[in-house]
């Protein structure tokens, strides 16, 4: 996928797994209403470069709005404005064609739940003591779904919860007539995903106007 595909439709599954209004085309990519404390809004950018960025920059003056933009944090670096401040952990546009049948059965000494509510594919994997071990979410929207929050507890982590999440999700998004997947992923997550056949397209770098 190029990277306007891959980010049209990461923004279009990202405001529904989040629960946002739909998001607003604006001339250089899309704005979304977060409506968080620390995330009030942010801005989409599929093809950023230093003007686009650094009118932004100074236009934008709430606290803790958010830049989302296809590069490296280096790069952005040099775009931003005194007030801006772009954070440590980088972000990787991924994506891979969805298999039905990727649905693994729930780890042993676990149990895994699935559910569908407004329109977001919840998976939640519970430890033999009822504590949530794992969990993901992912959001149809037609063609694609964006896999989200995908999340394992520190004391359950290298036992293979993160994989059994991410395939349940794939399948059941397939099932639900997804074609591709689409994700943003940490570092962390980076090496996971690789190897369960994501693919990679374009950095993502997050900017955050100060507080």
């Amino acid at each position: 996928m190029d990277t306007m595909t891959i980010t049209s439709a990461w923004v279009a599954g990202w405001t529904v797994s989040r629960g946002t209004p739909p998001a607003v085309v604006q001339p250089w990519g899309w704005r979304i209403d977060v409506g968080l404390p620390t995330h009030v809004f942010r801005h989409v950018l599929p093809a950023p470069d230093a003007v686009s960025v650094g009118k932004l920059c100074q236009e934008i003056t709430e606290p803790h709005a958010w830049l989302k933009v296809m590069a490296g944090p280096e790069e952005v670096a040099e775009w931003i404005t005194p007030g801006w401040t772009v954070p440590d952990d980088p972000g990787y546009m991924m994506w891979k064609p969805l298999d039905a049948g990727a649905r693994a059965p729930a780890p042993e000494g676990y149990a895994r739940t699935t559910e569908t509510r407004d329109g977001v594919i919840r998976v939640r994997i519970v430890a033999p003591d009822s504590t949530l071990a794992a969990r993901g979410q992912i959001a149809p929207t037609g063609a694609t779904a964006v896999a989200d929050q995908i999340e394992t507890h520190p004391g359950h982590r290298r036992r293979g919860l993160g994989a059994n999440v991410m395939r349940t999700l794939e399948a059941a998004a397939a099932q639900a007539g997804a074609a591709t997947g689409v994700l943003s992923a940490t570092r962390d997550g980076l090496a996971l995903y690789d190897t369960l056949g994501w693919r990679y397209t374009c950095p993502l770098t997050g900017i955050v106007r100060d507080a």
